[in-house]
Parts: C-alpha cells; structure tokens; sequence
C-alpha cells in the first residue's frame, strides 16, 4: 500500500500548488523530477515563499548534477552545510572533532571550490581570480575547499605539495594538531597516491576523522583510504534538495538520518531487489517533498523494503545498466571488482548491444593486475551482466565535466552500412 504523508507533513504543504491536485483526489503520488521543474517556480509559490525570497531567506539554485541535468530548486541560504554541520556533530565517530572546533578540509571537485570562490568576490564585488588563494576558498570559518583542477589524476607534484602544506596551516589552528578531512573518495585516493609517488606522505598530516560524500565510494577506495590513513572512513550519503539522509558507521553500515524526514523503497521493477528511494521531508520549509523518488538506488540487508536495513548505496537509476541478466546498478558492479582483486582503482563499464562489455579499469600502484585477477574480474563481470567481458588495464581515465568519472557507457551500435 503507497504511504501517505502524514497530518504534519500535511500542515506543511496545505496551500503549496502542486500539492492541490494529489488534495483534490485524496492520494499522492510518486513526485517525479520532470513534474517539480513544470511550471517553477510558481508551481511552488505562496505568500510566505514569495516573502522569504524578498528578504533574503529563501534563494534559488541548481542541484548538483553528475552525469545529468541538474534541477533548479528552492531552499534557505546553506541549506546542505547546515545538514552536514548538524550531522557531523550529532555522529558518534566524528562529533569530537565538531565539539573540538577543527578545522574541515574539503577535497572534491573544482567545481566546488570555483563556486566557493565566485560567492566570495561577489562579496567583495570583484571578479574571481583564476587561481584563487586560500583564503578565496574559505567558506566559513571552518571550512576551506583545496582542489584547482579538474581531473585529479592530472595533479603535478606542484599541486600536490601546495594541497599538503593548505592542510599543515589548517590543522595548525588547533592546539593538537586535529582536524576533519571530508571529500570525494577519488579525490583523496588520488592526493594519497601522489603524496606516496612524490615522497610527501611523510609531510602529509592524518586526519583525526574522515568524511566521504558527493559521490559513490568504491568499497576499494574506502580500503585504501583506510589503510593508508589509519582512521575509520565514514560515507555521507544525501542531496542539494534534501540534506543528509544515510550515514555510516565506522564498519560501514549504513544507519537512516531521519530529521524531518520519512522514507519509502520501492522496486525498480516488479519482483526486483533493486530499490528506489522514496522521500518525504519537510527540512526546507520553502519546498517540502512529499513522495519524492530522488532518483538514487539502494540494496537491502534481506531484499526486503525496509529503509532501516539498507546495506549499500547502489547508484543512479539514470545509471542502470539494462543487462541480459537484467538491471545492474553501481554498487552491484562495484561489488564484483572488490571481490576479483583489492589493487583496482578507477573503473568504467563500456558496452555495445547486449552481448560484448569492456571493463577499462586502472589500479593504485599503475601496474596491471595479475593474470588471474584479471580473469577473475572479467567472470565475476560476466556473470553479473550476462555479457562477454573484455578487461583493459588503463594506466588514466579521464573524467567528465563534471569532474566525476562515469561508471558505465554505453556506446552505439554500429549496423551494416553505417560510418
């Protein structure tokens, strides 16, 4: 049976227009992302929006788009930081060093520290410098973005050596020394490489807590990471529109951070173990979601829909792979490359029809795999996606505009006669 929102959710959204229709009929339905972008903003206008816009309360902006197109939306000024500041200090692994008053390092993409950057002249009502300083990339008083470039793997020792010697100044605001390293797991993969190539990991501070979030973090990635920092990593999982809505714990299971927040999975299709996340959440007062399918995908402890036993973030659901096995999201194939070998990086599924797949893949040290993990992988790939898999080893994947690596393409099929 579809859950329906309940009689607080429904004082929220009472006088909201889009709702007025699911009112009238006495059932909502899945919101769907096409039906938020009809008609905004108005679809979403009342006196109280319109007021919170004049004064300075509500704003408008785009939601952070990977590999698709992004979604402009409503929500108070810092509406995702104040969710992540709320749930690093409440989080049992990191709270301390939120009481401590550490500094945040935030290592993503260059994306981000532009943005970062524009805010900070449009105050200043100057034009961002092309290379901004660090004090340019300062988004509060606890936290500073370091990344200039767009593909991580093309960082030279220069970069690499400047990033390390950002994260000595700020950990040297604090009397021990302490402070909390949050990022995209490719990128901190990618510095930690390059400060053991170059001889800087000696010079390279360890973080006291570790925070992943943005993007899918390979099981392989969090082992390195682990492994090389010596601390637990603790995965974020959440949106622009919605906050943080999954947090791990320091053995990586996943726990439901349910502030203002209800949550749904249904199947991806019928019969399917493959679930999509459903939410309802009143944290943005100025654009409640009742029913909203965000678009991301999950696996549970059981197969079960039971929100509470998720087990693994799994991906985009623009992201599937439609298999002759059936639909293959991130996580599914994420987990058959842990399994074949731990030294596997970057990856990316290439396919042409339903039949033959390319795995390119490169691994940490840069050297190819064993001829038996390469076989391995390619089994445990084929199995997965019914495919015949081919695995390349790569020693560079390029990213996209993004700054994100796509997982999976599928590239065209060229018939007979075709050029």
């Amino acid at each position: 049976m579809d859950s329906q929102p309940a009689p607080e959710v429904i004082d929220c959204i009472r006088d909201i227009p889009i709702y007025q229709e699911s009112f009238a009929r006495g059932h909502f339905p899945v919101l769907e992302k096409p039906e938020i972008a009809q008609g905004f903003p108005e679809n979403w206008m009342t006196p109280r929006l319109a007021t919170a816009l004049d004064r300075g309360e509500a704003e408008f902006v785009l939601s952070t788009g990977t590999n698709h197109a992004r979604m402009q939306i409503i929500r108070p000024p810092y509406f995702l930081l104040k969710s992540y500041y709320r749930l690093w200090s409440d989080h049992p692994d990191l709270a301390r060093t939120w009481r401590e008053g550490c500094r945040r390092v935030s290592l993503t993409t260059v994306l981000a520290t532009e943005h970062v950057a524009r805010v900070n002249a449009r105050k200043r009502g100057t034009s961002p410098d092309p290379a901004p300083g660090l004090e340019d990339r300062r988004l509060d008083d606890r936290t500073v973005y370091l990344n200039q470039r767009l593909d991580p793997d093309l960082w030279d020792r220069a970069d690499v050596a400047r990033m390390v010697g950002e994260i000595q100044d700020e950990r040297s605001t604090h009397p021990a020394g302490w402070y909390h390293l949050d990022c995209s797991g490719y990128h901190l993969a990618h510095l930690v490489r390059k400060a053991v190539q170059w001889d800087l990991m000696d010079a390279f501070p360890r973080p006291e807590t570790v925070i992943t979030a943005y993007e899918y973090t390979p099981l392989n990635v969090r082992r390195f990471l682990e492994s090389r920092l010596g601390r637990p990593v603790i995965d974020l999982f959440g949106s622009t529109e919605l906050g943080y809505l999954y947090y791990s714990d320091r053995a990586g299971r996943y726990h439901p951070y349910l502030d203002r927040m209800s949550l749904e999975l249904l199947p991806i299709a019928p019969g399917s173990t493959l679930f999509s996340l459903i939410v309802t959440s009143v944290r943005n007062p100025y654009m409640p979601l009742v029913r909203y399918r965000s678009g991301d995908c999950v696996r549970t402890l059981d197969g079960t829909p039971d929100p509470e036993k998720v087990v693994r973030i799994c991906g985009r659901e623009k992201e599937l792979l439609h298999s002759p096995t059936g639909l293959v999201a991130q996580g599914d194939l994420d987990e058959c490359v842990a399994a074949a070998s731990p030294r596997v990086f970057l990856y990316q599924l290439r396919t042409r029809g339903p039949e033959g797949a390319q795995l390119l893949f490169t691994t940490f040290d840069d050297a190819p795999l064993e001829p038996s993990e390469t076989s391995a992988l390619e089994k445990l790939v084929g199995d997965l996606t019914g495919m015949h898999c081919n695995a390349v080893h790569r020693t560079h994947i390029p990213v996209g505009p993004s700054g994100k690596c796509a997982w999976l393409v599928t590239e065209p099929l060229i018939r007979t006669g075709e050029r």
